[in-house]
């Protein structure tokens, strides 16, 4: 292995070292239970405080609209299981799109196992989805619309405020999963117009393990865990304090590089070297795209073996959603821009951070068209 050139940051992130600072004194003195009355657990009920108030700052929203979680896929499993059971005397009709990740598309396939109607709404070529479709399948008995903010395959931004807008109208309450909008997009809850909001602590610089559920004020929110009442009474168990200051640390910090205008520039580099590859395409939308996923398809190739070769050159990299890397089905999310079974099977996500420098894109334009070559050199499919 030459280097290491980490490519992978949509399936997680390094932990920032203002999150490693952040944390440390609560990994050695400052241990108290933060539901303590001592002053060295009062220490903990502090930094829990302020951690929340870090998350409502960036989300622009209230404090006690904040409920930490303990990752990304809890979030979203409380926000639809909780919203449509507050809106069971309405009835059992959910609005989603078909390019959601697992957490979401397996949720909502356990409540239609459960006696609710789920209408996915399709896709064009570039993972948008038409509006004027989403308001035709708003129906009187529609409790919840959940579609994502930007998806984390192949990096397409939906127009999440235009959803806001056409769900508020209808009276309908509208959750996002923004895990992989936080932080390299502006997430302000208001502008956007949703009740609740999804996100994870490991995708922006923080440990895994944590997560964040936005919930808007006056929404009745179902307990989650019974037990000593933590979370305003909501999710009982004592408080991830170590896994919440990461949060808030990492935060902050990722914040404060937005807008992620080098990401972009060396985003849109890879882009246009990846393309000089013979038979080729971009996935995605090519405009509005998360600032650090670039993600492709190449004709004749199996998308497994090209990670295998990337890593023996030190890139890491993903062929899709890291969360179900261990399933042989293609993705999900590039069938449904209406690619072939076949072409979806060779496909490849690269994700930068602020940590990736031109040094590393121009290392991956050198390997990559390489070991492209060598494997449709294999491939019964390559009719190159």
């Amino acid at each position: 292995m030459e280097k290491l050139v980490y490519l992978d940051n949509a399936a997680t992130t390094r932990i920032s070292q203002k999150a490693i600072d952040a944390v440390m004194p609560f990994l050695t003195d400052n241990y108290g239970n933060p539901s303590s009355l001592y002053s060295l657990g009062q220490k903990s009920k502090v930094a829990l405080e302020n951690s929340r108030k870090t998350v409502a700052d960036v989300l622009a929203c209230r404090p006690d609209e904040v409920y930490f979680t303990g990752s990304g896929t809890e979030s979203i499993n409380w926000a639809i299981k909780s919203a449509v059971k507050a809106k069971k005397d309405i009835g059992k009709h959910i609005i989603s799109t078909k390019i959601e990740h697992p957490a979401v598309k397996n949720t909502l396939k356990y409540l239609g196992d459960n006696g609710y109607d789920i209408t996915y709404l399709e896709s064009d070529s570039v993972g948008q989805i038409s509006l004027d479709e989403l308001r035709s399948s708003i129906r009187s008995d529609t409790v919840l619309i959940s579609i994502m903010m930007a998806n984390n395959e192949i990096g397409t931004i939906l127009p999440t405020a235009e959803i806001g807008r056409i769900a508020s109208e209808a009276g309908v309450l509208f959750h996002t999963d923004a895990v992989q909008a936080v932080a390299h997009i502006p997430t302000d809850v208001g502008e956007l117009g949703v009740d609740l909001l999804s996100l994870s602590g490991h995708k922006l610089g923080a440990v895994k393990g944590v997560g964040v559920l936005y919930v808007k004020k006056g929404l009745k929110l179902e307990p989650l865990i019974h037990g000593g009442g933590q979370e305003r009474g909501k999710r009982s168990g004592t408080e991830n304090i170590f896994g919440i200051v990461t949060l808030a640390a990492a935060l902050e910090e990722a914040v404060s590089h937005m807008p992620l205008t080098q990401v972009t520039k060396l985003r849109d580099k890879l882009i246009e070297g990846v393309l000089k590859i013979p038979r080729t395409q971009l996935t995605g939308d090519p405009v509005n795209r998360l600032p650090g996923i670039a993600s492709f398809v190449f004709e004749g190739i199996e998308g497994e073996s090209l990670l295998l070769l990337l890593n023996q050159h030190g890139i890491c990299a993903s062929s899709g959603s890291a969360c179900s890397s261990d399933s042989l089905d293609p993705s999900h999310v590039l069938l449904a821009l209406g690619l072939s079974h076949e072409t979806a099977h060779g496909s490849l996500r690269l994700s930068l951070s602020v940590d990736n420098t031109e040094q590393d894109i121009d290392f991956t334009l050198e390997k990559l068209p390489i070991v492209v070559e060598k494997l449709r050199m294999m491939s019964p499919l390559w009719k190159g």
